[in-house]
């Protein structure tokens, strides 16, 4: 039970609890399902944490202590081990250093913990300034923790929240002893079942003394767990700035429209009442004030940038990820109409705004007026040793390459990927296929779709800002049939009334001969499609993918009347293994399979409809154990450890060929080396004529 002191937290209405919400909100009328989305939890808050004159961000990140929790048992049974009370080193169970951020499965040497399935615990222990004590407020903030998490402080329970790869936060002042030691214990539970985002299925093998769990999920990637990104304590004054969305046009002028909402949260300790105001600011990348206003309550306006600089995608401009820095001030005044100088300043928070207008119709995908075509690639947060823990030298690392290589957008395959990789992706002009987690979607009960619709809402409410993101991805490829269909409508239906202002795609993998029977394909705005022709389908056959490719892509084409893209293409290969003529896994066979989707590709382009084609996959990455996937998943153009592999060089070619084609790109002075230079027709003399002869 919370103590009268741990009474006083204010949690964040954002958190929805599997165990807990199933039944809840839902009415099912015969076959159909419904749900009232006026009651579903929205997301509130949660602006990534900043330092600024009115506020202080410390990391919490680093070696924490950690205790492998029961392998038995199919259900949550409410922290039954009760680690949290007196804390990990008084439980006299054996303690792990472990790194967070960081997947705890490679860390150690140990297959017992590298395959777990059940809950973990982490602790560590930290202090609050006593400088923080009622003046501010006090929360402390996850990045992602996979899949299921619990938080308690000092013992008093303070936060908990499903779905991987989103952040949660609570306020925690109520609980934490300022200027002394705190003890922060976190419960990370991997288990995934039919109605978690993603699914999975629990099995219980052994006898009555020996059970184990055992996971089965049908998705083609590792389930690694653990606190994957940074966990953050942070404070804001007592009255804050609690939230910021905006949305922007560019016109054909080159006027750029801001359109913002902002939120303030929080009551003030003075007895008689004040008058609430912000100050809106917008610079350019020179510093310079190029737009503001003040506004009062409803707290909604717009900016004119005139002689705007867009933003726009790597290697459509000269200048892509064009960023203007947006400050907003909060004041509380004596007066409800004038500002003086004697307001006080309470709160400040900054971001950046990327100025784009983002339209789309049946016949083409369009950024400031111009068509776009994607070239990029499915990815995974996936690496050696830390697993899908967010790295910032990785994360550069893996943005170069998309440079290098030329690439200009990519898929979050199969989740929602770090905040920090979204602001670099602003940064670098890199588009983004937003997707959340569902994946391999079967058995559409009631208690899915609450917890599918929470996760978009969680997806689009944190990302919904970044001029990156270009369309929200619903799912990869979910079962799709008949029994699927209230299940969608319903999906979509909620979906499109969040304000988001990008259009809705998903990667289908349906058979093309139950194409008519897919209920998602007609709701979306792009169809988005996986096939393997040549490895899965006609394995080793690499003169039947051409016409399947086109044939498939036209054939949705004229089901939906949508825009199409090629979501997932590509094949395995081992460096060392090598075939002349070749054979699939080796780099002859991949390169070769490239070739012939290329020759479809081109085809495809001369009609709009046609939106472009991304890679399966960036990088290696690992999987469950298999005899299919020895070492992991190998379709990565790059290794596991980003390496180009040898048809890496052939992608480049394409992709800056298609840049200098369609947007008159710059090719790189190193695409091609050189073998042997081009020769003019020479002329050698006819010494018994007198007379010169061609050559050539």
């Amino acid at each position: 039970m919370a103590s009268s002191k741990a009474s006083k937290l204010q949690f964040v209405n954002m958190q929805v609890i599997t165990w807990l919400c199933i039944g809840m909100l839902l009415l099912v009328r015969g076959s159909s399902l419904e749900i009232d989305f006026k009651k579903l939890p929205a997301t509130s808050g949660l602006l990534f944490p900043q330092d600024s004159e009115t506020r202080e961000v410390r990391s919490l990140d680093g070696i924490w202590q950690m205790v492998k929790g029961s392998s038995s048992g199919l259900t949550n049974k409410d922290n039954q081990e009760n680690l949290f009370e007196k804390g990990l080193s008084q439980s006299g169970r054996h303690l792990i250093p472990m790194a967070v951020p960081a997947s705890y499965n490679d860390i150690t040497v140990s297959r017992s913990l590298r395959d777990h399935v059940g809950p973990v615990w982490y602790e560590r222990s930290f202090f609050v300034p006593s400088s923080w004590d009622r003046r501010l407020r006090t929360w402390l903030r996850f990045g992602s923790v996979h899949y299921r998490a619990e938080v308690w402080i000092n013992g008093q329970h303070v936060v908990r929240h499903s779905f991987g790869g989103l952040p949660f936060e609570a306020e925690v002042g109520g609980v934490v002893n300022f200027g002394a030691e705190n003890r922060l214990t976190v419960m990370c539970d991997n288990r995934l079942d039919n109605l978690t985002v993603p699914q999975g299925e629990l099995h219980e093998d052994g006898g009555d003394t020996s059970k184990r769990t055992r996971q089965e999920y049908g998705f083609d990637f590792f389930n690694y767990a653990g606190i994957h990104r940074s966990v953050l304590l942070y404070s804001t004054p007592l009255v804050f700035i609690s939230d910021v969305s905006v949305s922007t046009e560019y016109t054909s002028r080159k006027v750029g429209i801001i359109k913002y909402r902002l939120w303030m949260a929080g009551k003030s300790t003075t007895k008689w009442r004040r008058n609430y105001y912000f100050r809106v600011q917008l610079r350019d990348q020179q510093g310079e004030v190029v737009a503001q206003q003040v506004i009062r309550h409803p707290f909604k306006g717009r900016l004119r940038v005139h002689h705007a600089r867009a933003w726009w995608p790597y290697l459509m401009d000269l200048e892509p990820g064009y960023l203007y820095r947006l400050k907003v001030e909060l004041f509380e005044g004596d007066s409800e109409i004038e500002e003086t100088s004697d307001d006080d300043r309470l709160d400040v928070y900054r971001m950046s705004v990327g100025i784009r207008s983002l339209k789309w119709d049946n016949s083409s995908l369009l950024l400031n007026g111009k068509p776009l075509y994607l070239r990029g690639f499915g990815r995974h947060e996936d690496s050696e040793i830390r697993g899908r823990g967010h790295d910032n030298p990785l994360m550069l690392r893996d943005f170069n390459l998309l440079r290098w290589i030329g690439a200009n957008a990519y898929r979050t395959s199969h989740y929602p990927y770090s905040e920090e990789s979204m602001q670099f992706a602003d940064e670098q002009g890199i588009m983004v296929i937003d997707e959340c987690s569902a994946v391999d979607l079967e058995g559409f009960h009631p208690g899915l779709l609450q917890n599918h619709m929470s996760a978009i809402e969680q997806l689009i409410h944190r990302d919904r800002n970044h001029p990156s993101v270009i369309a929200w991805s619903l799912a990869n490829e979910p079962s799709c049939t008949l029994k699927s269909a209230e299940y969608f409508k319903s999906l979509v239906k909620y979906t499109r009334n969040l304000d988001h202002g990008r259009p809705l795609t998903a990667a289908l993998a349906t058979p093309t001969a139950d194409a008519d029977k897919c209920e998602l394909s007609g709701l979306l705005d792009i169809l988005g499609f996986n096939r393997y022709n040549g490895w899965y389908l006609t394995s080793g056959s690499l003169d039947r993918i051409t016409g399947p490719v086109e044939t498939e892509a036209t054939m949705w084409r004229n089901l939906t009347k949508k825009l199409v893209i090629m979501m997932e293409y590509g094949a395995d290969s081992i460096d060392s293994y090598r075939s002349l003529p070749s054979l699939m896994g080796s780099p002859d066979f991949q390169r070769q399979l490239y070739s012939q989707h290329f020759q479809a590709f081109d085809k495809l382009r001369e009609n709009s409809w046609f939106i472009g084609e991304f890679v399966w996959n960036f990088a290696d990455f690992q999987t469950a154990q298999s005899y299919t996937r020895l070492g992991g998943n190998r379709k990565g153009i790059f290794t596991r450890n980003r390496q180009p592999k040898e048809v890496a060089y052939v992608l480049r070619r394409r992709y800056f060929g298609l840049a200098h084609k369609l947007n008159q790109a710059r090719m790189p002075a190193d695409l091609e080396e050189y073998i042997v230079g081009e020769s003019k027709p020479s002329k050698q003399a006819d010494h018994e004529s007198g007379e010169d002869i061609d050559m050539y």
